[in-house]
């Protein structure tokens, strides 16, 4: 997940060590990665910062709401205007029916959402299930929280991942609290199928699992694939907290608001611990994504379009250099097979890349918790300019 670094000695002594939750939690991958860009020159097709650019109507909003003195605390629970407009989303594309008054909650980011929701769910010693590869931030989260992050192997299937329901039914005990579901995925770009989505929930049912799904490419499904939410399933509304965020939307990564929508009691155990993490964070993004949340699916649409072109740049200039893309149905990541280069250690491989192609990408171990999961492969980022991913094709096929 993220890689060790050397603790500086400080007045305690030679004995002084971190908290454990947090020991071993140094310098990720992530960083590291960026470093090298920077330090190289490198295209840097590594971590997932859209160089695309948001809509203009909402920043000249947001600047017109900063001007206005929208700068101080927002309720703790969101703008109800935000919190409306949320809950009209999910009722228009889902047919899912949420009180905003308690049952949305903003959040300062997924992430955020992500890390109240295991704390506000998870006692120590309790187990909580994720897919892996996973987002790094869920073992962080659930660590945070005394859980015990159970990995469930997404199975390497032709070019693409499927649910393995076997490893998942027997990845289940008497003390797991919590399934995490990222759909569609990071970093893999699968979406769940119908079937997968039926057979998880299944489980869920049976054991009576709480499911936080993390939905925050929802509208960036490519080729028809179509991206359908659990919550909207047979007796899954009720256990289901559904976390989204403006930020891959609408190309706004850095204004950090996001949000869960759930059955009020589980809404209330994520406020319970947000409240103590950032209170409330972003008055002016909150008051201009409660106007623009109306008009996302046009948007969307012209956003969806561009980064399809990416990623079929993308996909075809590493098939053109020999290193076999995996299917990409969503997101802003495709994942390659490095072994045809004569790699099988992606992290090796990331770190000689900028050197040898001038291209920088993430090893897909960075999102691993498996020991024993595949090293030979990487992931690719699509969010960027389309001179910059056919900048790095080209640099591609030139070292191969």
């Amino acid at each position: 997940m993220a890689e060790n670094v050397e603790i500086t000695v400080g007045a305690r002594g030679a004995d002084w060590s971190p908290a454990a939750r947090v020991r071993g939690l140094g310098t990720s991958v992530f960083t590291e990665m960026t470093e090298l860009a920077r330090s190289t020159g490198a295209v840097n097709l590594g971590q997932g910062v859209p160089e695309l650019d948001a809509p203009a109507a909402l920043l000249r909003d947001v600047a017109e709401t900063v001007l206005a003195g929208g700068n101080q605390y927002p309720p703790a629970h969101g703008f109800p205007a935000l919190r409306e407009a949320v809950a009209a989303h999910q009722l228009r594309r889902y047919g899912l029916s949420y009180d905003p008054r308690d049952e949305v909650l903003v959040t300062t980011g997924a992430t955020e959402a992500l890390a109240a929701a295991l704390l506000g769910l998870c006692d120590p010693g309790d187990e909580a299930i994720a897919f892996d590869p996973c987002y790094d931030a869920y073992p962080a989260g659930a660590r945070f929280a005394g859980a015990r992050l159970v990995p469930v192997p997404l199975a390497e299937d032709g070019d693409g991942f499927v649910l393995d329901a076997d490893a998942l039914r027997a990845a289940v005990t008497r003390r797991t609290r919590v399934l995490l579901l990222n759909t569609p995925h990071n970093p893999t770009g699968k979406v769940f199928t119908d079937g997968e989505l039926a057979a998880v929930a299944e489980v869920c049912r049976e054991h009576d699992l709480t499911v936080v799904t993390d939905e925050v490419y929802e509208h960036l499904v490519y080729d028809g694939a179509g991206h359908r939410t659990i919550a909207a399933l047979p007796g899954m509304r009720e256990r289901t907290l559904t976390v989204s965020s403006a930020g891959k939307t609408f190309n706004v990564t850095g204004w950090k608001v996001g949000w869960v929508c759930g059955p009020a009691h589980l809404v209330a155990a994520v406020a319970a611990a947000k409240q103590f993490l950032t209170y409330a964070s972003g008055t002016p993004y909150q008051e201009a994504l409660a106007r623009a949340l109306g008009g996302v699916e046009e948007w969307a649409a012209e956003l969806r379009a561009a980064l399809r072109r990416n990623r079929d740049l993308l996909s075809e200039g590493l098939a053109r250099a020999g290193l076999r893309p995996l299917r990409a149905d969503a997101g802003y990541f495709v994942q390659a097979d490095i072994r045809a280069w004569g790699h099988a250690d992606g992290v090796r491989f990331c770190r000689e890349l900028p050197l040898h192609a001038g291209v920088v990408a993430i090893p897909t171990s960075a999102f691993q918790m498996r020991p024993d999961a595949p090293s030979y492969l990487v992931r690719f980022s699509f969010c960027r300019r389309e001179k910059s991913v056919v900048e790095a094709v080209e640099k591609l096929v030139a070292a191969m």
